[in-house]
């Protein structure tokens, strides 16, 4: 089995198709959660003004149903209905990177709407009236002094985000986007030696969430030694 992997991962070139599901696999991680990052914030920020602005508040319901429809349904179903239904029913026709790229943003913003919000509210009631009492308006109380520190405590959450959107990108397949796991599907395949191709798919992905749990980590012990320094 491991000579018939090494044929096809390296005299056959599979670790080009490796390297590229692999790239493909990050953009749509890193892509998605910025994506999501800027849906969620703006949904987050409507729905906490939802409940001082009467104006807002119809806007929040329509940031509710988006995030319901998308935190409901799995991310596979969103892909199928994109590429099969809504895309063709719009007449856009993507290559499948991008129309996962769009659904992962999307289905991210969802979450990240939800984890936004709660770093909002995370803040005391009291940051946002010492804001209105020194003058600043409603806008700029949240600019300046509640959302810098909504993000921080926000920041491992999200950090948590990549890491299950890195996870979830296997299933890009299905629209037709190399991934991590349709490449290694593809190695599987070419002789129906599936048992060391699956292990390394595995192996991969492990080694992936590991170092961003790391880096998590990492970037957390640095926020805990700022605050203690201010």
């Amino acid at each position: 089995m491991w000579e018939s992997f090494y044929e096809q991962f390296i005299l056959y070139d599979g670790y080009r198709k490796v390297l590229r599901g692999l790239q493909n696999t990050l953009i749509i991680a890193f892509g998605g959660l910025l994506i999501g990052i800027l849906l969620g914030t703006i949904v987050a920020c409507v729905q906490v003004a939802g409940k001082r602005n009467k104006v807002v508040r119809a806007f929040s319901y329509v940031g509710d149903v988006y995030t319901a429809l998308f935190r409901g349904t799995p991310i596979v179903v969103q892909l199928l209905v994109f590429n099969f239904v809504l895309f063709p029913l719009m007449g856009i026709n993507l290559p499948g990177l991008f129309e996962s790229l769009i659904v992962f943003g999307l289905n991210s913003g969802a979450y990240v709407a939800e984890i936004m919000r709660g770093g909002i509210l995370s803040v005391d009631a009291g940051q946002l009236e010492a804001g209105r009492t020194v003058g600043l308006s409603y806008t700029a109380t949240m600019v300046k002094i509640v959302f810098p520190q909504a993000v921080k405590n926000v920041i491992p959450t999200l950090g948590n985000e990549l890491i299950a959107l890195t996870k979830d990108t296997s299933v890009a397949g299905f629209v037709g986007t190399t991934d991590l796991t349709a490449a290694f599907r593809a190695l599987a395949s070419n002789d129906y030696q599936i048992m060391i191709p699956y292990l390394m798919l595995a192996l991969s992905y492990l080694i992936i969430v590991v170092i961003f749990t790391v880096v998590i980590r990492f970037i957390e012990r640095r926020m805990r030694k700022s605050e203690k320094r201010s």
